[in-house]
């Protein structure tokens, strides 16, 4: 028995729906209770908010694509300015219209020259017997506009008197939309994160024809296994398993293991999934690189990207100070006489030394410091002489926003700015060498 039914629409129609958004039955019956018949008014202004991958923008384009119903999909990330968002709905209006009736663009400066054209746009497709649909994907970019855009695009269907609904996809919470003068509320939808199994049912439909559909969804439970617990993103997750099937089937081919046996199967792929484990979302290189590298039985230390450390861009003296602020971080401030001093006389050894000689101080962690030991030590380690300039204090502060410094402490503080380095030992060796 199909799980949506409606009235309006015939039952093949909906059971092919359902065959094209798996594990998002719910939330397409719900949306479909909304739209009601296309001729009656829906509401005025639909808020649908998830993670990133949860099906969103594909279930509201296969929704209206199915069902055939009149529909704008416009990206506010494309479209960044309100000008450029208003202008790109009207042009889409206006390019269904007609097949051969071409209309010129028509400038549109503000929100009241666009319900003028809306109404003609409308009025021209005569779409008064049935709901229009726009769809702003990635809305939340809708507040960066003037105050009045989103307010506006919520009552759209009050201020044009025309049966139009606005869809608002987003990614986060409409509490974070809300104005502080108030505006109308939108019906709000939220749309989960797909569970494991659902993942695992939704990337076991996409199997290659030459096998079958068991030894294809064997392949995604060993994937999910796998990469499930740091990537939940369905996006990424069918790069994933694009990737490295072929090295999965390798066995099979070659003759050495049928389809059911799967111990062969997984020690063959695992090596390499480990690998794909550390280019995760990176796309350090593309995916012909990836499948010579895997032909070559390459080493993982062979990928020249971030997440082998082998290559970091930065500017001369910021090595130099990231190297300073790591010795800062994981050097006690009595060791620096000793160590960046020439000329530091006799360390006379106390019992606290001797005490705490044994611990390791990479396994206590870093620890902050001043900016003047920063500097201090800075000028130990370079050879040719380094002046305090704005460059120098520039460049800390770029370290800050990459995140491989942190300011510890508030940015008022009267002693001034305390620093701790936040990068590994084998990230500082690549940097040293």
């Amino acid at each position: 028995m199909p799980n949506l039914e409606h009235p309006a629409y015939p039952a093949a129609t909906l059971l092919h729906l359902e065959s094209l958004v798996p594990c998002r039955e719910s939330q397409v019956s719900t949306l479909l209770s909304i739209f009601g018949e296309r001729q009656q008014f829906s509401f005025p202004s639909i808020f649908i908010y998830g993670h990133t991958s949860s099906g969103k923008t594909y279930v509201m384009q296969t929704l209206l694509n199915t069902l055939q119903l009149p529909h704008v999909f416009v990206n506010c990330v494309e479209y960044f300015t309100s000008r450029l968002l208003l202008e790109e709905i009207l042009i889409q209006l206006q390019s269904c219209s007609s097949e051969t009736e071409k209309t010129s663009h028509v400038p549109c400066d503000n929100l009241n020259d666009f319900v003028r054209l809306f109404k003609q746009a409308v009025a021209s497709r005569e779409l008064q017997d049935q709901t229009l649909y726009i769809v702003l994907d990635r809305a939340e970019q809708l507040r960066e506009m003037e105050a009045n855009i989103l307010p506006a695009f919520l009552r759209l269907q009050e201020l044009t008197d025309r049966n139009v609904t606005v869809v608002l996809l987003s990614e986060i919470v409409w509490e974070l939309f809300r104005p502080n003068t108030g505006c109308f509320e939108p019906f709000t939808l939220y749309f989960p994160d797909y569970s494991i199994g659902h993942l695992q049912k939704i990337l076991s439909q996409n199997h290659p024809p030459e096998y079958s559909a068991d030894f294809y969804s064997a392949y995604i439970n060993i994937l999910l296994g796998v990469f499930y617990m740091v990537c939940r993103d369905l996006k990424e997750l069918q790069h994933l398993a694009v990737l490295n099937f072929s090295k999965y089937c390798e066995p099979v081919v070659s003759g050495e293991a049928n389809e059911r046996d799967t111990r062969k199967l997984w020690k063959n792929i695992e090596p390499h999934l480990k690998k794909a484990m550390q280019t995760v979302y990176l796309r350090e290189i593309s995916s012909s690189q990836w499948e010579r590298l895997q032909r070559d039985d390459g080493e993982p230390g062979q990928l020249k990207g971030l997440s082998a450390h082998t290559h970091v861009e930065l500017p001369y003296y910021s090595k130099f100070l990231l190297i300073a602020a790591y010795l800062a971080s994981y050097n006690p401030v009595r060791t620096d006489k000793r160590f960046f001093l020439k000329h530091h006389g006799k360390i006379r050894k106390t019992n606290f030394m001797k005490k705490h000689e044994k611990t390791s101080n990479h396994l206590l962690g870093p620890k902050p410091f001043p900016l003047d030991r920063l500097l201090a030590i800075l000028y130990s380690i370079v050879d040719n002489r380094v002046a305090p300039t704005a460059n120098i204090f520039s460049q800390i502060t770029s370290l800050v926003t990459l995140q491989l410094l942190s300011v510890v402490g508030h940015n008022d503080q009267l002693d001034g700015p305390r620093y701790k380095c936040t990068v590994s030992l084998d990230f500082i060796r690549a940097i040293a060498r």
